[in-house]
C-alpha cells in the first residue's frame, strides 16, 4: 500500500542572463528562485495496482518518484509505503522496492552484466538459490542470453534497458517504479517488455507506478492514471471512464472495392486513398452497427475497424483542458 498525504517540496535554483560579466557578477551576487516542484500531492495506491503517473515535462513526476523511494525527503506532508516513512527507514525498504529509471543506470559501466547482477545480489543479500532461479527466468523473459556477458558500456540502449528491469527485480522487490522503462527501445523490445510487465503483475501481484510520455505503454499496462501538473494532482481516474467522458469520438476505417462509400454530413473524413477510407463519427449519434449499415449499402466493402480515442489524443486534450 502507497500513501501520500499533502507532500510538498521546494527547490532553490540559481539563474543568471548569459555573458561573461554576468558569470562574474553571479560570483558575489547570486540570484535564486523557489521552485514549488510538488503541491499538496495526494493519492492511494492499492497492492497489485498499476497505475499510470503521467504529465508535461517538469510537472514533478520524477520528484514524487524519488520521495517514495525515499531518495528524497518533502518539506512537509507525509508518506507511506508498506506501513514505513521511505526516507526515514531507507534500508529496510529499498529491499521491497525495485526502480528503473531511463535516463539513469544501476548497471557498472565497464563490467560484463553479470557482475554487476552478482554485485546486486551481495548488496541486497538475496538467498543464492532464489537469486539463480530469479536470474534464469529473467534471462529467459527478457531475452538476455548472451547480452548479460558483456560490458555494460558496449550494450545498445534496447539491451541495456532490458538489463536495467532485470537488475531492479533480481530482489524480489513488491513495488516497482518505472520512469520511462522503455526508451530507445525498438517496437519488438517494448511489446516483450509490457508482456513481461504484465506477466509479473499478475503472477507476483507486484505493484507498478509508471510514468512514461509514450501513451501506448499507459494504454498496455495501466488502467488507472493519475495526472499530475505543475507540481499539483489534477485527475485521478480510470482509464476507460476517462476516454468515454472525454470524447464519444469513434473513427471507423473501411476498405472497399470501386466507389468510396457515402458518408453523412455530419461525418468528418480522416483518411481517404484509392480503396480506403478513415472517418470520424459520433458515438452518442450513431451506432457503429448503423454506420457500416450505412456504407455497405453502396460500397463493395472488404474490411472494416472501429476505434476510439487513442490514448495520445486523450492526453492532448487533458494536457489542453487543464492548460498544463
Amino acid at each position: 500500500m502507497i500513501r501520500l498525504e499533502a507532500i510538498n517540496k521546494t527547490f532553490r535554483v540559481s539563474k543568471r542572463e548569459r555573458g561573461f560579466s554576468q558569470a562574474v557578477k553571479a560570483l558575489f551576487f547570486r540570484h535564486t528562485e523557489t521552485v514549488h516542484a510538488l503541491c499538496d500531492v495526494s493519492f492511494a495506491i492499492g497492492d497489485g495496482e498499476m497505475v499510470g503517473y503521467i504529465g508535461p515535462n517538469g510537472a514533478g513526476k520524477s520528484t514524487t518518484i524519488k520521495i517514495m523511494c525515499g531518495v528524497l525527503t518533502p518539506d512537509s506532508g507525509e508518506c507511506v509505503v508498506n506501513g514505513r516513512t521511505p526516507w526515514k527507514e531507507r534500508k529496510t525498504h529499498v529491499r521491497d522496492i525495485g526502480v528503473v529509471f531511463g535516463q539513469r543506470s544501476q548497471l557498472w559501466w565497464d563490467v560484463p552484466v553479470i557482475d554487476s547482477f552478482e554485485l546486486i545480489k551481495d548488496i541486497y543479500k538475496v538467498d543464492a538459490n532464489d537469486y539463480q532461479k530469479t536470474l534464469d527466468e529473467l534471462v529467459g523473459l527478457l531475452d538476455l542470453g548472451e547480452i548479460i556477458k558483456t560490458p555494460t558500456r558496449s550494450l545498445s540502449l534496447g539491451q541495456r534497458m532490458r538489463c536495467e528491469i532485470a537488475a531492479s527485480l533480481l530482489h524480489g522487490p513488491k513495488i516497482l517504479f518505472l520512469d520511462e522503462p522503455t526508451i530507445g527501445l525498438d517496437a519488438i523490445s517494448k511489446i516483450a517488455v509490457r508482456q513481461f510487465i504484465k506477466k509479473l503483475n499478475m503472477e507476483k501481484r507486484t505493484t507498478v507506478i509508471l510514468t512514461t510520455h509514450d501513451m501506448q505503454d499507459i494504454e498496455a499496462l495501466t488502467d488507472r492514471i493519475i495526472l499530475i501538473g505543475k507540481g499539483r494532482i489534477l485527475l485521478d481516474s480510470n482509464l476507460q471512464e476517462l476516454r468515454s467522458r472525454i470524447s464519444s469520438q469513434k473513427t471507423l476505417t473501411v476498405d472497399f472495392d470501386g466507389d468510396a462509400p457515402p458518408l453523412m454530413p455530419d461525418w468528418t473524413v480522416i483518411d481517404m486513398r484509392e480503396g480506403r477510407l478513415s472517418f470520424r463519427f459520433d458515438s452518442a449519434e450513431y451506432s457503429a452497427s448503423d454506420v457500416i449499415a450505412h456504407i455497405s449499402r453502396d460500397a463493395a466493402i472488404r474490411d472494416v475497424s472501429v476505434s476510439g480515442i487513442t490514448a495520445e489524443e486523450m492526453v492532448a486534450g487533458l494536457y489542453t483542458e487543464y492548460e498544463i
